[in-house]
């Protein structure tokens, strides 16, 4: 015995209409996958916008590099503030894979020039019409961009501990390639401007974007070294405040 279809043959077609339309319809809201434009992403580390460009001096990767203080030029409390941002940079040295570590080797009378040597210390640096306050002076032997010894300099207007600190963890960064940046947004780089003289800028240690930068300036290493770096000229516009600026500069051998 034959069984019959109870659905009217008009429902039928009705239902297959409406299915083919649903399929249709999921087809045109969801194109494949590799049909679909997707927007391009920014960069969290735009340079020059909250990164720091890079291409000044640099330690050699996995240097062990001994630090010094001249001991006549710093109060014994301002000890542990200098080397605080040693520290700051060491904790980063394995996620920018410069491998770099500084070593405190004690205070001496005089600036060592010694292979991977780095010595703090003060100096008159400071210019009134460029306000600079701190400098790194470094020199390479095979005249590229691989530092044998340097200085980092720090004019004796800067007392204020926190300003210290905030200094000697800027001019570290021109340690590992970075340069400055006086157009990234504030708090995005240690490599910012000090827009006030002896007032903490609140940077006690490299940004997530300076230690990309620094990775980036090491794998550049892995394939090219780079001259020494040239001493740059600042350029102030006429009616604008000047801001420090603290380019490295080359040193003659002792």
């Amino acid at each position: 015995m034959k069984t019959r279809s109870l659905q009217p043959p008009a429902l039928k077609t009705d239902l297959t209409v409406l299915c083919v339309s649903l399929i249709l319809l999921a087809a045109v809201c969801n194109p494949p996958v590799f049909s679909q434009t997707r927007e391009p992403t920014v960069s969290p580390c735009k340079v020059g916008v909250r990164a720091p460009a890079f291409g000044f001096w640099t330690w050699a990767a996995n240097s062990q590099v001994k630090v010094f203080i001249l001991a006549a030029h710093f109060k014994t409390e301002e000890i542990p503030v200098l080397l605080a941002p040693l520290e700051s940079w060491n904790a980063v040295a394995e996620a920018s894979s410069s491998g770099v570590k500084f070593t405190y080797a004690g205070s001496v009378s005089e600036p060592q020039y010694c292979e991977n040597c780095l010595t703090i210390m003060r100096g008159k640096v400071y210019e009134k019409k460029t306000r600079h306050a701190t400098k790194l002076q470094a020199y390479s032997v095979h005249a590229d961009q691989i530092i044998s010894y340097a200085e980092v300099v720090i004019d004796p207007i800067i007392t204020n501990p926190e300003a210290l600190k905030n200094a000697v963890v800027h001019e570290l960064g021109h340690n590992f390639g970075l340069l400055d940046c006086f157009s990234c947004k504030d708090r995005s780089t240690v490599m910012n401007q000090f827009k006030v003289i002896n007032v903490s800028n609140g940077m006690e240690a490299p940004t997530a974007c300076d230690i990309s930068q620094v990775k980036a300036a090491y794998e550049e290493l892995k394939t090219h070294v780079r001259p020494s770096p040239m001493v740059a000229k600042v350029m102030v516009d006429e009616g604008e405040e000047p801001v420090d600026d603290d380019t490295p500069t080359v040193i003659p051998l002792p």
